[in-house]
């Protein structure tokens, strides 16, 4: 099985609570260790139990790919020393941003060959996140809605998008990711599923609450099948 279904706290969201790339993953640190271990050997990378802005919404506040890490100007001094020894370990790039926006999680959708951004950003933070992500990018709204981190979820084989994106919305996304997107739901509807899991190339983790119909188009817009 290639996709895990299961809740955080209670929470179905359970994208707001992590990131992750094909070598590391960024997770609550208030995660229980058996969801961790599982996570780890579900996507076959090392689980990295931090906090960002002294809260565990990790997935709201970070953006990641297997080249850097974007993180915001509200991060604490000692929450930046976890993110430095991901940086050792793997020779990534870590930055902060100091944008007002600090949600970046919600409004960078990534991966490891380009990066969608929302339109809340300047021309100047937008050279900053290619900076640290190594990649190209463009600005972009997915169904008018700006906050487009939060609406998909893009790995190296696959993009799922916000079900309202327009066909010329879904070919830029193919354009700049330079994956197969598709449109779909998790969490029995939810279209932000990007607020409802995360993946890399090896597996996806999902809200439990997910239906079969979710999860076959999630299974195969990912190419985990």
């Amino acid at each position: 099985m290639k996709i895990l279904q299961t809740n955080f706290f209670g929470d179905h969201n359970i994208g707001i609570y992590g990131k992750a790339c094909d070598r590391f993953c960024v997770l609550s640190s208030l995660i229980p260790e058996n969801s961790k271990k599982k996570i780890e050997e579900l996507l076959k990378v090392k689980v990295y139990p931090v906090t960002v802005a002294r809260t565990d919404l990790v997935g709201i506040f970070c953006c990641l790919n297997s080249k850097g890490i974007v993180l915001p100007k509200i991060l604490a001094e000692k929450e930046f020393e976890i993110f430095k020894e991901i940086k050792k370990e793997f020779g990534v790039n870590i930055g902060i941003i100091k944008s007002r926006f600090t949600a970046l999680g919600n409004l960078i959708l990534c991966n490891d060959k380009g990066a969608i951004i929302s339109k809340v950003f300047t021309k100047k933070e937008k050279k900053e996140i290619e900076d640290l992500l190594g990649v190209n990018s463009e600005f972009l709204s997915i169904g008018k809605i700006k906050t487009l981190g939060s609406c998909g979820i893009a790995t190296n084989k696959g993009c799922l998008i916000h079900r309202d994106a327009k066909e010329e919305e879904i070919k830029i996304v193919e354009e700049v990711l330079k994956v197969k997107t598709d449109i779909g739901t998790a969490n029995f509807g939810s279209p932000f599923v990007g607020s409802c899991g995360f993946a890399n190339s090896n597996g996806a983790v999902i809200g439990e609450s997910t239906t079969g119909p979710e999860f076959v188009r999630i299974s195969e817009t990912l190419s985990l099948i």
